[in-house]
């Protein structure tokens, strides 16, 4: 089975990390590839893009640290962050190193490979895009706000987000793992900076909407604000649809576990709150719908942020997948008779 997770951010990490298990298990019989976005430009990794200009290379090392088979010490080595010293502190030492890499080999693709081969991960993971791109939102108000970090902070309401500069080109390989795949999974993660900017590089909404795989959009637990207030699930596919122009998703993956306790107090005081999942209007939409417990009874500290079930996700992703294995067989078994 060839499973395809797009995203960014601790949600596509989150995802990963479920699924490693499946790929360790299986001896080859399943296949992960990892499409992670690259419009950060806050802490480490926009400091190492202005300082370097080289892409942002943390949601990609988390996206590494999540698909590396153990925790061993290399990899807490690329997490690990500098606590001090003057230049070092607050840049991670995996950041540092997709860095030199890059400057090494003069290409953050082909860093992101070898890198990947040195810790080494279960799956392949692309850049979204190999260009420098910035993300731009516009907002409710009419105001245009550039930069991931300057739209999450927002307050007025997301309209439309699209990459500067417009329409760069994706990598073959993620294209080519795009159409071979039996699932493609979008999100968990924010919307409009980790999930949508790599629907707006060119060709993957088409190439996503030709694929034969089945297509999953994994809901968020929780609402973000500056990105999401007052979003249900179905604004979350509406606005994936507005920014491709087509239908990318076939099934919605929904939380029904209740989301309570001091760890809520605490979130709707930031402005957030539990998405909520009207599932009557995603059926309406045409969608298909999985609601199950997506965070298995964990118990969350107040301390501590809502995060889906790393298992539990992982599961649903791969019974998922076996069902558009079974399909993309039929369908491959219907044209050689014709």
């Amino acid at each position: 089975m060839r499973i395809v997770s797009i995203g960014g951010g601790s949600g596509l990490s989150t995802l990963l990390r479920g699924l490693k298990r499946y790929v360790k298990a299986s001896d080859g019989a399943v296949e992960l590839t990892a499409v992670v976005t690259v419009t950060d430009d806050g802490g480490s990794s926009g400091r190492l893009r202005r300082e370097f200009d080289v892409l942002p290379p943390g949601d990609i090392r988390n996206c590494m640290v999540a698909l590396a088979p153990d925790e061993n010490l290399l990899t807490r080595l690329f997490q690990y962050r500098f606590s001090n010293g003057r230049g070092l502190k607050g840049h991670s030492f995996g950041n540092l190193f997709l860095t030199a890499m890059t400057d090494l080999t003069g290409d953050f693709s082909r860093a992101v490979k070898m890198s990947a081969e040195v810790l080494p991960v279960l799956g392949r993971i692309y850049p979204s895009t190999a260009a420098n791109v910035v993300l731009e939102a516009t907002l409710a108000n009419g105001r245009k706000v550039s930069g991931e970090t300057r739209i999450s902070r927002s307050t007025s309401r997301i309209e439309r987000i699209t990459l500067k500069p417009r329409k760069p080109k994706p990598l073959a390989e993620t294209l080519d793992a795009i159409s071979r795949a039996d699932l493609i999974t979008l999100g968990p993660g924010s919307l409009f900076t980790s999930v949508i900017p790599n629907l707006l590089v060119a060709g993957m909404a088409e190439a996503i909407a030709a694929s034969p795989a089945l297509k999953v959009y994994f809901v968020n637990l929780m609402s973000q604000p500056g990105e999401t207030v007052n979003f249900s699930a179905s604004d979350h596919v509406d606005a994936i649809r507005r920014h491709c122009g087509r239908a990318v998703i076939e099934v919605c993956v929904v939380n029904t576990a209740p989301i309570t306790g001091p760890v809520l107090s605490r979130y709707r005081a930031g402005a957030a709150q539990p998405v909520d999942n009207d599932l009557e209007t995603l059926a309406a939409m045409g969608l298909d719908i999985v609601a199950t417990d997506l965070l298995r009874m964990r118990h969350v500290q107040a301390d501590e942020r809502i995060r889906h079930d790393t298992g539990a996700i992982a599961a649903v992703a791969l019974e998922l997948a076996q069902r558009g294995r079974r399909r993309r067989r039929k369908l491959t078994s219907m044209k050689a008779t014709l």
